[in-house]
């Protein structure tokens, strides 16, 4: 069978297309979507994730933290919800694991068994739990819906890229050069499924000695900064090498949260005060250009 005609099959699905058109409506009622993403393991997204998402919900938005990381969820231990029961409604539906008044996630954790059980799912499997995240979970109205994303440029964020074609991503990186090799991979994918780029963050970028005040570039610095440059890609902000990152984060209670005061949740402060302003301004593009049309489809 021609891979044109199973997609003509798939699209004559009345599952499916009931399905695609629930996921319209669900996601019509979310302002902003933004996955959160990099080509390199271990830089910190679901740290970047996790504080923008409270970031945002302490400046009185609406935020839903959506983690796709299908084999490794950590959004759950580090909100300090690693066994947070989904919203059970009168009327039959699930509603995401609230956070706070402002902020509520969802994740595969709370499905599993036991917090130590593996999932075993190929590609198939993961791509439908994904859409099942947006389709059976009534996350009502958002002003942001921040997606974390595993590294890479897999079916994870393929589903995403399919599933919610008004995405933006904003990529994450360390500051050393092996870490901007495998970013730069995401940007492509970015590029190739069309998929608008916010901004690049770059994490672990320097550290303030606690017993000396001075900086110290244990990962070096600045290399976000020269990739912002090389592609004309926003450079949203840096956040230093923080200990209390791994302390917080371990004890399920963000930075952001813990430490308000600290240099390192200023960082984020300015990281959330960036999107608001990058979002907030391709709003106002969005309505000038539908007023233009407006104007040309006058007779």
């Amino acid at each position: 069978m021609s891979q044109m005609k199973k997609e003509n099959e798939k699209r004559a699905n009345p599952v499916l297309d009931e399905q695609e058109q629930k996921i319209k409506e669900k996601l019509s009622k979310i302002e902003h979507k933004i996955m959160v993403m990099s080509g390199k393991g271990g830089v910190g997204k679901s740290t970047v994730s996790i504080n923008l998402a409270v970031g945002l919900s302490l400046q009185n938005f609406y935020v839903g933290l959506l983690d796709v990381d299908i084999h490794g969820p950590n959004v759950p231990k580090m909100l300090g919800l690693e066994r947070g029961e989904l919203q059970r409604r009168p009327d039959g539906t699930v509603g995401p694991v609230y956070y706070s008044p402002n902020l509520k996630f969802m994740s595969v954790e709370p499905l599993l068994p036991d917090k130590d059980s593996a999932v075993m799912w190929r590609g198939p499997m993961k791509m439908s739990a994904i859409r099942q995240f947006i389709y059976d979970i009534e996350w009502g109205e958002l002003d942001y819906l921040v997606i974390d994303a595993p590294p890479g440029t897999g079916d994870e964020q393929m589903t995403v890229a399919q599933t919610i074609p008004d995405a933006y991503a904003v990529v994450v990186t360390t500051p050393q050069e092996v870490a901007l090799l495998d970013v730069r991979k995401s940007i492509s994918f970015c590029k190739k499924v069309g998929m608008p780029i916010i901004g690049i963050v770059e994490n672990m970028s320097g550290m303030i000695c606690p017993h000396c005040g001075k900086a110290i570039d244990v990962f070096k610095r600045g290399g976000g900064e020269r990739l912002s440059e090389e592609t004309g890609i926003p450079f949203l902000g840096k956040i230093p090498v923080d200990p209390r990152i791994v302390t917080t984060g371990d004890a399920g209670k963000p930075i952001m949260a813990m430490y308000p005061n600290s240099h390192t949740a200023e960082a984020f402060e300015r990281l959330c005060q960036n999107v608001i302003n990058v979002t907030q301004t391709m709003i106002l593009k969005k309505k000038e250009q539908e007023e233009e049309n407006k104007e040309e489809e006058k007779p």
